[in-house]
């Protein structure tokens, strides 16, 4: 491990003389880059230099006891405090080497959809945004919706919104996949339990440096009369916007606005995250089958968690993790299925 440390230690310092180089901070994408590295690097960093100084402590302690007689006393009586810090120290640096996710301080894009179910699975997708809506209050973060399509009953057929916070990426990543809800709907006068889903995504947001658009070659820009309920005009000016993604026939579609320049914008920062998150996923198609996460593949038609009402219940199947709070959960105490996940995928991290 020290021969890694040192390793550390020197691409530290490296990182270091490249931001200050004048050909560094001509070049965003590198600066963001390496700027991005740094900060990742440096709670590791701190810790090294905390763990070398405990080490330090150590040999002289272990050089009174052998020669000097007035200390020795104390130094023994020392030791095994010292002693400990190094092992909770050493504890916590395999714990911050073991390998990790670049995007983890990255802002999140959320994608919530109605799946089976009909107007039960858009109530169900109304439900799941409040959850991560009320998640996101408790740790202090914001949540902007970027693009909402709503029913008449008050359900979501689908939403896109900006989740920003430090970690909002690290805490939400493993979310993307099928939920389930199991209940008997309002409308169900038998009183049968019925089976809905919604499928949510998380993506990483990019910085614009990461993502090279062309938009005179790559992009389609349709402009259209925003429309509210029963096809009445909003506003009085196209303000609605269609971008295309020539190269991979992604659209992207915000109205929610009323000028022109915000919809476009938001269109743009929706359209980024979807190119990041299809080349991520390309990516990690190339990895092998043994250095998946056993949180899932990331496939998002697995089913990842169930929300039982009637037994107020909630399972996560990929940990096998079952509550029963869930009035809890839905009202966003997630903390304790996000730490199990954590806790799951840092274990195999550092297997691997």
């Amino acid at each position: 491990m020290l021969d890694r440390l040192e390793r550390i230690e020197a691409r530290f310092a490296e990182i270091d003389r490249r931001l200050g180089d004048a050909a560094t901070l001509a070049n965003q994408r590198e600066y963001a880059q390496l700027a991005r590295e740094r900060s990742q690097l440096a709670e590791v960093i701190a810790c090294i230099r905390e763990f070398r100084r405990t080490e330090t402590e150590i040999a002289e302690h272990r050089t009174l006891i052998e020669t000097d007689p007035e200390l020795r006393e104390l130094a023994r009586a020392e030791m095994p405090e010292l002693e400990r810090s190094r092992a909770e120290l050493e504890r916590r640096l395999r714990e911050l080497l073991a390998p990790r996710d670049p995007n983890d301080e990255r802002n999140v894009i959320l994608e919530i959809r109605a799946g089976t179910g009909g107007e039960e699975a858009s109530l169900f997708a109304g439900e799941l945004y409040r959850m991560y809506s009320r998640y996101a209050e408790r740790r202090r973060w914001n949540v902007e919706p970027l693009s909402m399509s709503t029913t008449g009953l008050g359900g979501i057929k689908e939403v896109i919104a900006q989740v920003s916070g430090r970690g909002a990426y690290s805490r939400l990543k493993f979310e993307s996949g099928v939920h389930r809800v199991q209940r008997v709907p309002a409308t169900e006068a038998s009183g049968r339990i019925h089976t809905s889903a919604a499928t949510v995504a998380v993506m990483p947001e990019p910085d614009e440096v990461e993502v090279n658009i062309n938009e005179e070659k790559d992009l389609r820009i349709d402009v259209m009369r925003a429309s509210g309920p029963g096809g009445q005009s909003v506003n009085t000016t196209d303000s609605a916007v269609r971008i295309t993604h020539l190269p991979t026939g992604m659209v992207i579609v915000c109205r929610d606005e009323k000028s022109q320049h915000k919809n476009k914008a938001r269109a743009l920062k929706i359209l980024r995250a979807r190119l990041l998150d299809q080349a991520r996923a390309e990516q990690e198609a190339k990895i092998a089958a043994s250095r998946r996460s056993m949180v899932g593949t990331g496939d998002r038609s697995e089913r990842i968690r169930t929300y039982n009402f009637p037994q107020s219940r909630v399972t996560d199947h990929r940990v096998n993790l079952t509550l029963h709070q869930l009035a809890a959960v839905l009202d966003g105490d997630l903390d304790l299925i996000i730490d199990a996940l954590t806790a799951r995928h840092q274990a195999e991290a550092m297997e691997a």
